[in-house]
């Protein structure tokens, strides 16, 4: 496989969807040789789910079929690649490509697990179109990459992106989660990072794709989410296990999870004539990946050194599933056999090359031993060329460099010529303060060097065929390996790193429960603390009994803040993580919806008040009772009567629900709901109003807190005429009349509901309660004297 350029996406996707509304998704990594196939009900018309998912994989190429099979009002997967992935490499294949039943025989006899621990009999009826679109996928991959899939070498997953938590990608952008909406901040020189900027402290490149598949598909489960707790718990615990671990991680070769595409798959044998010059290209490819799997052998026993005293569950599994496989050492030894010890992975162009030609023992190959005699002949008579003309023309700076792609070249500083360059040298180009150049000779011997470092790597490449082969039967250590590597890179070098960074106990543990309450104790943004020296803690608090919070307050108080900072707490707990909290005790978020910001969509001719029914017709459309729902106002792009009534009217659908819900908003008037329904919890950002200016606390306080026209005061000062200002005084404060009235009414009305709701608030959490039997016994009797008295 070629090198697919880093962190660049390596991801190959199949599309394909029914006339009922049903999407299969097939997403091949070409990098990690792995396959996750998808299958759902497309519940949104304008592809929200489907759009979701190819956020997450960022895919290189996306592959559907002809567009004639699209569900009635909705545009086909098709057109919506044509709209919006215009910049990603489109393939039309034919209906006959997406075969669910080639599919299925495909991936049983591809995947590295029993088809019965993958379930296929019972997946092959219900997701029949995402192995369709698998079959499609890996027919294109086997064509146009011109090679064969490893048998029992695919890491293949079923229906994965709903095993964890769902992110779409509108909430993915409103919340920062892998780019900032806005790069700097007002005010300051300061850049402005996302969480993922934040975290992404990763060794490997590995690392860093899991970090960011982490941030955007979080995990639902529980006992996974604490064994990753368990072992930061150890890390911060054991100083010894963290740095230890921390350098012998950096022993593993960066690209190390690459290593895995050149024994999962086998390249197709064709003439010399049909593969060309990419051939060379490919070989070199293989010999790197034995070299870099040679080289990561050989820092596994310091890493079985390290974790053999770990007593954390995740850990001690890594070193009883890895450290203490045999297979590991078998290989080693046999790459032993074949390899020189001397030769070691590098990223310096010629030493690599070097190594490459020189991989493989002498002796083995004569016609190797011949062809590296060549190579090392050419190469000497390059670096003796380059002497007699730093000599002839009296350039003593005059340097070497090589690049892999036009081999050697000179280059000269200007300062050290005078006047005109010799006319022996060609191709001159000025590079920052150096001249770029070559000359006849030099190019005679870069061909030759070429193609004797070709013949190395063509005879090595016979020589290494029967120990690949050997390789790629255990190609399943190898896969597991990679994944332990990015995952302790991942768990060391950015979780317990950005922690090790913070002040002591500046992060601590979340707790999670079944069907407990959101309590998060003086939480911060996990970006702007790291910005703002004096940044104001906030809680939150959330239950079955109380599941809707409206926060009120004036513009720049703080509410975005805030919703943001909620939900990146939870990110970071489901990720496991430490959070930014006193404290924070969690139940399981499985979606998390956003509805910020007041922007028209021009592309698909929305206005704002469109893009915000549209968002919130998703979030009802899709809302479950596990749901976490962030709405930062509703209605303003409105009428304000219109506006209102579905403000109204959508809070009062969501308090039917089960989810959680955080709403945010400057209409005063929804703060009666709180008088009507008991499960409704209003909270204000504390202002002061000196010499009629604002004075932001943003400090989160209990109950509804007028400022008195905030908005006229704001009038005021952008110089609006008094008279105009003081009639919309006077109309406000009839209006607010009104509504005091109507309040006291439905405060008298529901009280009792209210007191009663309260008693069973309290009592829920005193369910989920990890104190003592006698200080329940008292909360019970305090409880209970509170509501005699009528203070609850």
């Amino acid at each position: 496989m070629e090198d697919d350029g880093g962190e660049k996406s390596s991801f190959v996707i199949g599309l394909i969807e029914n006339r009922a509304k049903e999407v299969g998704v097939a997403a091949f990594d070409l990098r990690s040789a792995s396959l996750h196939l998808s299958q759902y009900i497309e519940t949104s018309s304008s592809y929200q789910n489907t759009k979701t998912l190819v956020h997450f994989y960022e895919p290189m190429v996306i592959i559907v079929p002809p567009n004639k099979l699209a569900p009635e009002g909705m545009v086909g997967v098709s057109e919506l690649v044509d709209r919006f992935y215009g910049s990603v490499k489109k393939v039309v294949m034919s209906r006959s490509c997406f075969d669910d039943t080639k599919g299925a025989v495909l991936i049983k006899n591809l995947a590295a697990k029993e088809p019965s621990a993958l379930g296929l009999d019972t997946y092959y009826k219900q997701y029949y179109l995402c192995l369709a679109a698998g079959a499609a996928t890996i027919k294109w991959i086997e064509a146009e990459k011109g090679l064969i899939v490893t048998n029992h070498s695919l890491l293949v997953t079923f229906n994965g992106s709903f095993d964890h938590m769902n992110i779409d990608a509108t909430s993915v952008r409103n919340l920062e989660i892998i780019e900032p909406l806005h790069s700097t901040l007002w005010g300051t020189s300061n850049k402005k990072r996302s969480l993922f900027h934040m975290l992404k402290t990763t060794k490997t490149v590995g690392g860093t794709r899991l970090l960011r598949a982490n941030l955007l598909q979080p995990l639902r489960d529980a006992e996974t989410i604490n064994a990753r707790l368990d072992c930061l718990d150890e890390l911060m615990s054991n100083e010894e296990l963290f740095f230890g671990l921390s350098q012998i991680l950096r022993k593993f070769p960066k690209e190390t999870d690459r290593v895995l595409c050149h024994f999962c798959f086998k390249p197709k044998k064709v003439t010399n004539e049909v593969s060309g010059v990419d051939s060379s290209r490919k070989r070199q490819m293989l010999i790197s990946s034995v070299i870099l799997l040679k080289t990561a052998l050989d820092a596994l026993p310091l890493l079985s050194k390290v974790l053999k005293e770990a007593k954390s569950f995740l850990l001690a599994n890594i070193y009883k599933s890895v450290c203490e496989n045999e297979k590991y050492a078998l290989i080693r030894k046999r790459i032993g056999e074949m390899i020189d010890e001397d030769v070691l992975h590098t990223r310096v162009p010629f030493v690599a090359r070097t190594q490459q030609c020189f991989a493989v023992k002498a002796g083995i190959d004569g016609l190797l031993d011949i062809a590296r005699r060549s190579f090392c002949d050419t190469s000497e008579a390059i670096h003796n060329l380059a002497n007699k003309y730093r000599q002839d023309f009296k350039l003593p700076n005059l340097k070497l460099p090589f690049n892999s792609r036009h081999g050697f070249y000179f280059s000269i500083p200007q300062k050290d010529i005078q006047g005109k360059l010799p006319s022996q040298f060609i191709q001159v180009l000025k590079h920052g303060n150096n001249i770029r150049c070559s000359s006849p000779e030099l190019a005679s011997l870069n061909v030759r060097n070429k193609s004797a470092s070709s013949e190395c790597y063509k005879r090595t490449e016979l020589c290494l065929e029967a120990l690949v082969d050997a390789i790629r039967e255990d190609v399943s250590v190898l896969t597991l390996l990679a994944e332990v590597l990015c995952l302790l890179d991942m768990l060391v070098n950015s979780f317990a790193h950005a922690i090790s960074t913070k002040p002591v106990d500046r992060y601590t543990r979340p707790e999670f429960t079944d069907d407990g309450p959101m309590a998060i104790d003086a939480g911060r943004h996990p970006i702007l603390e790291s910005i703002h020296s004096d940044y104001v803690p906030n809680n939150i608090f959330l239950s079955e009994a109380s599941n809707m919070v409206i926060v009120m307050g004036p513009n720049m108080s703080g509410k975005s803040t805030y919703l943001q900072q909620v939900c990146l707490i939870v990110i970071l707990a489901q990720i496991g993580c430490y959070v930014p909290a006193r404290f924070s005790t969690l139940r399981v978020v499985d979606r998390i919806f956003t509805r910020m910001g007041t922007v028209d969509n021009l592309e698909s001719n929305s206005s704002t008040f469109m893009t915000e029914m549209r968002e919130t017709a998703f979030i009802m459309q899709n809302v479950s009772q596990r749901s976490l729902i962030v709405m930062d106002e509703l209605g303003r792009a409105t009428s304000s009567s219109d506006g209102f009534a579905l403000a109204w009217s959508c809070c009062e659908y969501l308090l039917s629900l089960k989810a959680y819900t955080i709403f945010a908003t400057h209409m005063e008037n929804l703060s009666e709901l709180a008088t009507i329904y008991p499960n409704v919890k209003i909270l204000h950002f504390n202002v002061d109003i000196r010499n009629n200016r604002l004075d932001f606390k943003f400090q989160l306080k209990d109950g509804p807190r007028h400022i008195p026209h905030y908005g006229l005061l704001l009038a005021e000062v952008a110089g609006l005429p008094s008279s105009v200002v003081e009639t919309a005084r006077n109309i406000t404060s009839r209006i607010k009349e009104k509504g005091m009235k109507r309040m006291e009414v439905n405060c008298l009305q529901y009280h009792p509901m209210q007191m009663a709701y309260r008693v069973a608030q309290r009592l829920t959490c005193l369910k989920y309660s990890s104190q003592d039997e006698d200080s329940i016994r008292q909360a019970l009797h305090n409880l209970k004297e509170s509501y005699i008295n009528g203070q609850l």
